[in-house]
């Protein structure tokens, strides 16, 4: 369907996977330019088809099967319905995996064993293939087998411990993450390490058995958090939105409501003290590097309250802009897409949708010059593609009848 277009238009990915974490890769590699085929269970399909309301509202109004959730996450694939139960719908996938670059699948650790769909099963028909499990906990050890939530991993993999407001004050507490953040991280991983493996399948002709665990990623991803931790030993705290390491960033309190202010190094403090009419505080040995502020943060915090008291947020915002010290609102999802900044670059977009209204989505926020991303297709309707993607692989009118009579698709 992208053919000869994208950099990714020579590969052809078969995408088992349902919810959020793999299905992120799946639509990721699909912006791309790769051919993904969706594979989902007959008449129910990917779970988050159902998670709504809200659900996309046809053009009478009526709300359709496409949960919001599921818009989110799908774009730019074909989908087809196969019973991996059915000893027919097994053939399919495994007819479907001998043309395929790149397997993503979700499943519990030995779920696809059991019907001959493993790594093992399909690299055995296509050497080349490169197959990527997507787990809560990855293919080894204790919780192998155990399923998850991004919600889990997050409290589990320690972002919540260091998300939320400090302990004692109002709203005191751990906090999950305002968007699924573990399941997307893992989807991005889970594109780089596929096309890592393309890379190399380029250079030996070798596929690659890849295993993602979401825990992995949350670790992984603790970053700066982790290593504050491992050179100092000690416990890093939930700060609410103070940063731990450089200051003063933070919310802070114009007179007509909130903005975040973001220094990141002495020079925009500097000029921050400027345009309050304090350089002063440059001078003060309490203040005058990164470390010291960092230290003393709570009396510059209430100093700079005091000082922004005096201004709006647009005058404010304004005025550090002028020089450079990074200052903004704190949007809302609506005003997001008002921001003259996201509307210039486009980030949201409309596609013609089986349902006879458009729907909306949010750009990928990869700018190529020379191959720019091409949406040819909306979040398919359950099993929309079936007839073409079984005529493709060689089956006529009578056997696609055969396959749906026997409950295979």
């Amino acid at each position: 369907m992208n053919a000869g277009r994208g950099p990714l238009s020579h590969l052809k990915v078969l995408d088992l996977s349902r919810i959020l974490a793999a299905p992120w890769a799946g639509q990721l590699l699909a912006d791309l330019g790769a051919e993904v085929i969706k594979v989902e269970r007959p008449g129910a399909g990917d779970d988050t088809r159902s998670w709504g309301p809200p659900f996309l509202k046809d053009a009478g109004g009526r709300d359709t099967a496409e949960a919001g959730y599921y818009l989110a996450v799908n774009r730019g694939k074909q989908s087809i319905t196969v019973s991996l139960d059915h000893p027919d719908g097994q053939k399919v996938v495994r007819e479907l995996a001998a043309n395929a670059d790149i397997v993503l699948e979700n499943f519990k650790a030995g779920t696809l064993a059991r019907y001959g769909l493993d790594a093992a099963s399909l690299r055995a028909i296509n050497p080349k293939l490169i197959y990527c499990s997507v787990t809560g906990f990855g293919q080894t050890g204790p919780r192998r087998d155990q399923p998850a939530y991004d919600f889990l991993i997050q409290a589990m993999g320690g972002l919540m411990s260091v998300t939320g407001e400090r302990d004692g004050q109002p709203g005191g507490g751990p906090q999950k993450v305002g968007v699924p953040i573990v399941d997307l991280m893992t989807g991005m991983y889970t594109a780089v390490a596929v096309l890592a493996a393309v890379a190399r399948r380029d250079q030996t002709g070798q596929g690659e058995t890849i295993d993602i665990g979401m825990l992995d990623v949350q670790v992984a991803t603790l970053a700066n958090q982790a290593m504050n931790y491992l050179v100092s030993d000690k416990v890093p705290q939930r700060n609410g939105n103070a940063h731990p390491n450089i200051q003063p960033q933070d919310v802070f309190r114009c007179n007509d409501g909130n903005v975040i202010l973001v220094v990141g190094n002495d020079g925009q403090f500097a000029r921050l003290c400027e345009v309050l009419g304090k350089s002063e505080w440059v001078r003060d040995e309490r203040f005058a590097t990164n470390a010291q502020r960092v230290r003393n943060i709570g009396v510059l915090k209430a100093m700079l309250d005091e000082a922004f008291s005096g201004y709006s947020r647009a005058e404010l915002t304004a005025a550090l802009d002028r020089v450079g010290v990074p200052c903004g609102p704190i949007n809302t999802v609506p005003e997001v897409f008002e921001d003259p900044q996201v509307r210039d670059r486009g980030m949201l977009m409309h596609l013609p949708h089986p349902s006879g209204r458009d729907v909306p989505q949010v750009a990928n926020p990869i700018r190529f010059s020379d191959a720019p991303i091409q949406y040819d297709l909306p979040p398919p309707l359950l099993g929309q593609h079936a007839d073409k993607i079984l005529r493709d692989l060689g089956y006529d009118d009578d056997g696609i009848a055969a396959l749906r009579a026997s409950g295979a698709i």
